[in-house]
C-alpha cells in the first residue's frame, strides 16, 4: 500500500524493464567492449550473471515502495530465461513480459518456450525497433500462440522511441518511425478479438491516434507510464492532466494501466513517475474508486 492524495492505496506497476545480465551483455557486444567496463560509463549498477539476484533486488524495491505486483519487461529480445527465472522466484509479486522480434529466425521458437513456462504472461513488440509492420504475417503467427494463452496479453510500443541506455553508450539506434503509428494496431487487434493489447506512453505522440485505436477496440489498453515527454511535441495547453481527461473520457477508466517505465538500479523503481501521476489524477477530480482502478486493479484484472 502506498499513501496517496485518497488515502492508502495498493500499486501494481504495468511497466518496469528487466535489465538482465544478458541485457548489459548484447548491450556490450554491441559496444565491442566487456561487460563490467559498461558500469563506469553508465554509473549504473550491473546485475550478477544469475537473473534470481536481480528479481530479489526489484522484490525488495517493491517491498520499499509499498508496490504490490509489477510487470517486468525483458528487454531485449532472446532473453526470456531472464524474467522467466525472476517470476519463477516471486509468482506473487511479478507477470512476466518479453520483447520478441518477429524477424528473427528463432522467434517463434522462443515464444513456444516461454509460454510453455508458465510464467510468460506478455509478449512486447517494438516494431519501430526492429523495423517490422504490426501487420506482418510474422507477428500474426507469434500472436496466435499467445492467443492461445488465456490472460495473456501483446505489448505493442508505438510512437516515439528512446532508448536512453543507447544514447548514454553511444551506440546508433536505426529505429523507423513509419512502423509506429497506433492506427496499424486496428485490424490487428480486430482479428484477434479475444487478446488484449498494450499500447504504452498513451502512444508516446500519437495520443489521438491511441484514443481512437482504443475506442474502437475494447481489447486494447493504455499504459500511462514514463515521464510522457513527447507531449513537448503537442500545442503548449497539453499537460499531463489534459493527456489524463481526454483518456478517461474517451478509453474510461478500466482500461488505463499505471506505470513507470522503471529500469536501472542505483535508482530501482521511480516513485517520482507515481507522485507525479497520482498528482495530476487528483487534481482533475478523479474518485478513489477510479483510481484504485488505474493505480493496481486493471493491471491485476488483465490475469485474473
Amino acid at each position: 500500500m502506498i499513501d496517496t492524495p485518497w488515502g492508502s492505496l495498493p500499486v501494481a506497476d504495468a511497466h518496469v524493464h528487466f535489465f538482465s545480465h544478458r541485457f548489459f551483455a548484447s548491450l556490450a557486444e554491441q559496444k565491442g567492449v566487456a561487460v563490467d567496463r559498461l558500469a563506469p560509463l553508465l554509473n549504473w549498477q550491473l546485475p550478477a550473471e544469475d537473473p534470481r539476484q536481480l528479481a530479489d533486488a526489484w522484490a525488495h524495491q517493491l517491498d520499499q515502495h509499498g508496490v504490490a505486483k509489477a510487470s517486468l519487461i525483458a528487454s531485449v529480445p532472446g532473453d526470456g530465461e531472464s524474467v522467466i527465472a525472476a517470476v519463477d522466484r516471486h509468482p506473487e509479486r511479478f507477470y512476466g513480459y518479453m520483447m520478441v522480434n518477429p524477424t528473427a529466425p528463432a522467434a517463434v521458437a522462443q515464444v513456444e518456450a516461454a509460454l510453455a513456462s508458465g510464467h510468460v504472461q506478455g509478449l512486447c513488440f517494438f516494431p519501430a525497433m526492429h523495423r517490422y509492420s504490426i501487420q506482418d504475417d510474422r507477428v500474426s503467427a507469434l500472436l496466435e500462440l499467445l492467443a492461445a494463452r488465456p490472460r495473456s496479453v501483446a505489448f505493442v510500443h508505438c510512437g516515439v522511441l528512446s532508448v536512453g541506455v543507447r544514447k548514454a553508450l553511444g551506440l546508433p539506434s536505426l529505429f523507423d518511425m513509419k512502423f509506429s503509428n497506433p492506427i496499424d494496431l486496428h485490424a490487428v487487434a480486430l482479428r484477434f478479438s479475444q487478446l488484449r493489447f498494450v499500447v504504452p506512453h498513451f502512444g508516446a505522440g500519437y495520443l489521438r491516434e491511441a484514443l481512437m485505436l482504443c475506442d474502437l477496440c475494447p481489447n486494447v489498453s493504455l499504459d500511462t507510464s514514463s515521464s510522457n515527454s513527447w507531449m513537448r511535441y503537442e500545442e503548449a495547453h497539453l499537460d499531463l492532466r489534459n493527456v489524463f481527461r481526454r483518456a478517461l473520457d474517451v478509453v474510461g477508466p478500466q482500461r488505463l494501466l499505471f506505470g513507470t517505465d522503471s529500469s536501472f538500479f542505483p535508482r530501482g523503481w521511480n516513485s517520482a513517475i507515481f507522485e507525479t501521476q497520482s498528482k495530476a489524477l487528483y487534481e482533475i477530480g478523479v474518485n478513489e474508486e477510479v483510481a484504485r482502478l488505474i493505480l493496481h486493479d486493471n493491471l491485476v484484472r488483465l490475469f485474473s
